[in-house]
């Protein structure tokens, strides 16, 4: 069975005389392809044509190999010429148990046994051991030397059936001596022995250093921070090995010659971009020499490439909302690095990216004011690189409190329409595109945008104060406020209502300060003259708003007599109503503070009453009765009796007398035609002085209450 492995041995076209001998002959290991340039014939010439050899001329251009069984089973190989005009020739020694002294007849002389399979057949191309040949029972097919066997008719040898744990020589010879080499490919179904397709030593495969060439002919490339630099080789084993055996060691080299056979190991050594490098792992069983895997040996070649990284310096720009001094930035977004998969760290500080200390833990939300952050750019392969970001605020959005003052609505003068678009907050005209700008009742909604008035052009408020939120191009926001300001009506402190006789006229003042006057009457100026009683308004103007102030011209409230007292010739007036003090007279011309007059003659007299105003006065009649002080009721029809009937024209005219202690005697009204004889309870009273009033109203429109009070001597006939 052809077992293909992930790895290639190479040779070399120079000299590599030790492995042209059967003493060091080359472990195959495992049934991995084989390429070869054999370039001499070794340190010792064997001699091969004895004893059944079929290779009858001395070695040209050889090489040994030994190979041990892992499994029993059919064994070929073919051997291709790189060049096909090239002649190779082969023979195969064994098993042997001793290597090869085992398969030497004559070790002095270097005599070889007879081989197991041997071909000479003169023809050139591809040769070796055909699968599909079946050999006979018993070797060897041929007698020794014969032509035959030394041609064997054709350029193929029977397959091997070999058992596990046998080890055979072999050696291939290019008869012609050309310098282009063969390769060898194996097939049947037994495989041979390898530490390195054992899946007790080697479970896992070996890794070759760096990253795989495209073309597998060519190195791996293994990435370096900065080249010529100092490289310890023994750093790239562990990934060699890959956790396999520790029985498999790992040596380097700088040359083709070094790796095939183990010389001139590299340590610590100053590596470049230009030289190819090879490592070479080996197997080597430490309890038992013999054990026919050990030298079996893999090899590969890997370059050094210079992966050291350089880190670009950035600017990112957040938004210093509302001034607050901090914003929030994303770091991630600065491009410090092209290369794909670098691990970023970010630092506040040098001292922290020296130190690897006090790392930003959320650099995709970082909270900083206008700062420099430090970066440490570490690659897939471990180069770093340091750089910084620098942390710079867009252009803020610069706004400036301001007042909107607007005058009050005439039905509440507590309020007003404000137009918010209007306010100057300081925004730059016009007003740069992209521009956002709302209003907000709380510095909470405008903070968390909700909320927004809907209606700003036209926004009724009383005095308050409002948030406007203003956002440029780049999502940055500032937060002013606006004042607002109800101007409330301004009204004149001098133009006062007016109270006038209502025959006067007056004058109407609005007082100065004002920027214009507008009158009902049509007047623009200040004041108005010569109006009389009614009502009036004036539009004040102050700056920007009007005021409009009702004003009243009214008539005095004239002064109302409300009672007259009349005792003998003396009148007292009593009056209420108007604005006192009041006035007094009896002809109207001459006027007494006093509401008493006294002397008045009998029957009637007209007084005059006027308060502070001084109006036209008001007016009553009085009557002053015809006074009788004595009566003679004795029936001689002389002073009988007192008759006050004149006065029946009066309205609730009441005659009444009463005794010194205030009795009421006797009362004549209408029914008893306002007369009095002297007479009480139906009897004639004692002779004696008596008290009497004598009440009415005028017939004036108040209905003038009106006492007349006086005494009466009765002399009845004893």
């Amino acid at each position: 069975m052809k077992k293909i492995l992930l790895f290639l041995i190479l040779f070399i076209t120079q000299a590599v005389y030790s492995q042209s001998d059967c003493i060091s002959a080359i472990p195959i290991c495992g049934n991995s392809d084989i390429s070869y340039n054999p370039s001499g014939h070794g340190n010792i010439v064997e001699i091969l044509k004895q004893n059944g050899g079929c290779l009858n001329s001395n070695e040209n251009l050889s090489v040994w190999y030994t190979f041990t069984a892992a499994t029993s089973g059919t064994l070929a190989f073919t051997i291709k010429p790189n060049q096909q005009t090239d002649d190779y020739d082969f023979a195969v020694y064994g098993p042997s148990t001793t290597g090869c002294p085992g398969v030497i007849q004559d070790p002095a002389q270097n005599i070889f046994k007879q081989p197991i399979r041997c071909n000479f057949s003169g023809a050139s191309g591809d040769t070796g051991l055909d699968i599909n040949m079946v050999p006979p029972a018993v070797f060897p097919t041929f007698p020794p030397n014969s032509t035959a066997d030394m041609n064997n008719g054709t350029k193929w040898s029977p397959y091997m059936n070999v058992l596990a744990g046998e080890t055979y020589f072999l050696i291939i010879d290019n008869y012609r001596s050309t310098a282009k080499g063969f390769s060898m490919v194996w097939s049947g179904t037994a495989s041979l022995s390898s530490a390195f397709n054992d899946p007790v030593l080697a479970p896992y495969p070996f890794i070759t250093p760096g990253i795989p060439a495209a073309n597998p002919a060519d190195p791996s490339q293994v990435m370096v921070c900065g080249l010529p630099t100092q490289f310890d080789f023994s750093t790239l084993t562990g990934a060699i090995i890959n956790g396999n055996s520790s029985n498999f060691h790992v040596s380097y080299h700088r040359n083709t010659n070094d790796v095939l056979t183990g010389e001139n190991p590299l340590g610590i050594e100053t590596v470049n971009a230009t030289t190819t490098y090879y490592y070479r792992v080996v197997y080597q069983d430490p309890t038992n020499p013999n054990n026919p895997i050990n030298g079996c040996f893999i090899t590969g070649k890997f370059n050094f490439v210079d992966a050291s990284i350089t880190a670009n310096t950035a600017t990112l720009y957040s938004c210093n909302n509302n001034g607050e001094g901090k914003a929030k930035f994303d770091l991630t977004q600065a491009n410090v690095f092209g290369g794909p998969g670098a691990t970023i760290k970010y630092y506040p500080t040098q001292a922290d990216m020296n130190a690897e200390t006090n790392e930003i833990t959320d650099p995709v939300n970082y909270l900083s004011p206008e700062a420099t952050v430090y970066v440490r750019v570490i690659s897939n392969f471990g180069c770093k690189a340091t750089t910084t970001i620098r942390l710079l605020f867009f252009p803020t959005v610069n706004l400036t409190d301001t007042t909107i003052e607007n005058c009050y609505i005439d039905n509440d003068i507590t309020r007003s329409t404000f137009d918010l678009t209007k306010a100057s907050i300081g925004l730059p005209n016009p007003i740069p595109a992209n521009t956002i700008i709302k209003y907000y009742k709380t510095l909470g909604d405008a903070k968390n945008q909700t909320n927004p008035i809907l209606n700003p052009s036209a926004y009724i408020s009383e005095n308050t104060i409002i948030y406007v939120r203003v956002e440029n191009d780049k999502h940055c926001y500032s937060i002013g406020k606006i004042t607002l300001k109800v101007l409330p009506p301004v009204t004149s402190s001098v133009l006062k209502d007016k109270i006038i006789c209502a025959e006067n006229k007056t004058t109407l003042d609005a007082g100065p300060g004002f920027v214009s006057y507008e009158w009902s009457t049509g007047a623009t100026t200040q004041s108005i003259s010569n109006v009389g009683i009614g009502a009036y308004w004036v539009k004040l103007q102050t700056g920007k708003c009007f005021t409009v102030q009702e004003v009243h011209v009214r008539a005095s409230q004239q002064p109302v007599i409300t009672a007259i007292e009349i005792t003998n010739n003396n009148i007292t007036v009593t009056a209420t109503g108007g604005v006192p003090p009041y006035k007094y007279s009896v002809d109207g011309v001459t006027w007494q503070d006093s509401n008493s007059f006294t002397g008045l003659p009998r029957g009637e007299n007209t007084i005059y009453v006027k308060d502070t105003y001084n109006c036209t006065p008001i007016q009553i009649t009085v009557t002053v009765p015809n006074l009788i002080n004595a009566i003679t009721p004795n029936g001689d029809n002389i002073n009988d009796y007192i008759d006050y009937s004149a006065l029946a024209y009066k309205k609730n005219l009441v005659f009444t007398v009463y005794d010194r202690y205030g009795n009421k005697l006797y009362e004549a009204n209408k029914s008893r035609n306002f007369t009095w004889d002297g007479t009480a309870f139906g009897k004639r009273i004692l002779t004696g002085t008596y008290w009497y009033t004598i009440s009415w109203n005028e017939n004036d429109k108040n209905s003038t209450e009106t006492k007349y009070s006086g005494w009466i001597l009765v002399k009845n006939k004893e």
